[in-house]
């Protein structure tokens, strides 16, 4: 039975289960579904609303958190905190969650795809044969991944997923973090230039923040090997798009497989163009069981929250 004195704005569509789960349990307010103003809504029910659920590619800007005066709670589906005021939010004393811990298989499963994908062509290939070509002509040969050098930007949970991947590939895995892990036996590097100078294929795992915002740049391209491979899995803004589609043009590095861009859904048509591209629709966590399981932790903290628990998965 819904409970009328708990209330739950909803920013952007997330998986349907959830949103039945959390219309059967509370009051939500679809914000992304509203005909009228968005001012004018907020201003009508936004002093009924306590917790806020949002995507983390979405997050919630600090114009709709003024205008929810008892919000308590911010609950992501995602683990990405880009895209909300973190400072702002814990001036006002608003918890904030993630779906921490279950995104990180899906996530490094696809990187994994994609750094196969880019360096065995296999969506070259794919097209090769749907179009005929086989007939008459052969593939360009491909790069062979195993026994190839992975360096892997930002050692968190994901990262070390991909590492473990990697290590049954036979790869030297060396990683670029703040600091190194002493629990972890692959080699560190001491920036990030000195890991792109030594990697065959560069994978990005880093979060997404205003310092790192165009962390990989024109600078780190050119000290990255010929050969080598960028596989983005993290946020777009970790990127210097240009400078990566001028990188690519002029062979500067050997090509990227993309998840992830700078203006989601936009990807720049000179992308689309390049062969040596790899590119997927931020659907890195999109699987069933991920989705189900962000779901279960979505609703768990929304939960705990109205019942005056602890929040299992609070980041501040």
């Amino acid at each position: 039975m819904t409970n009328d004195t708990q209330a739950v704005l909803l920013i952007a569509p997330v998986v349907d289960d959830l949103i039945t789960r959390l219309s059967a349990a509370y009051t939500v307010y679809r914000l992304y579904d509203q005909q009228e103003d968005p001012d004018d809504f907020l201003q009508r029910v936004g002093d009924r609303v306590q917790v806020v659920v949002t995507r983390g590619d979405i997050g919630v800007t600090r114009a709709v958190l003024d205008a929810l005066p008892r919000v308590g709670l911010i609950a992501i589906f995602g683990v990405g905190t880009d895209a909300v005021d973190l400072p702002y939010a814990r001036s006002r004393d608003i918890a904030v969650t993630i779906t921490s811990g279950v995104l990180t298989q899906g996530v490094a499963d696809l990187a994994m795809g994609l750094l196969l994908a880019g360096a065995r062509q296999l969506c070259l290939g794919d097209r090769f044969v749907r179009e005929g070509r086989w007939l008459n002509s052969t593939l360009p040969l491909a790069t062979q991944v195993s026994g190839k050098r992975i360096g892997i930007l930002g050692m968190g949970n994901i990262g070390q997923a991909i590492a473990r991947r990697a290590s049954g590939f036979d790869m030297q895995i060396l990683y670029h973090d703040r600091n190194p892990n002493p629990q972890l036996d692959y080699q560190w590097c001491s920036s990030l230039h000195a890991l792109a100078r030594e990697s065959d294929f560069l994978v990005i795992a880093a979060s997404g923040s205003a310092e790192n915002r165009r962390l990989i740049n024109a600078n780190v391209f050119e000290v990255m090997p010929a050969h080598a491979w960028l596989i983005n899995i993290a946020r777009g803004s970790l990127i210097d798009e240009a400078a990566l589609i001028q990188a690519l043009q002029n062979k500067t590095i050997a090509g990227a497989a993309l998840d992830v861009y700078e203006d989601e859904p936009n990807v720049p048509a000179a992308l689309m163009a390049l062969d040596n591209v790899v590119l997927q629709p931020h659907v890195a966590s999109a699987t069933r069981e991920t989705r189900q399981n962000m779901s279960n932790v979505v609703f768990a903290n929304v939960e705990a929250y109205f019942s005056r628990r602890p929040l299992p998965n609070q980041i501040i």
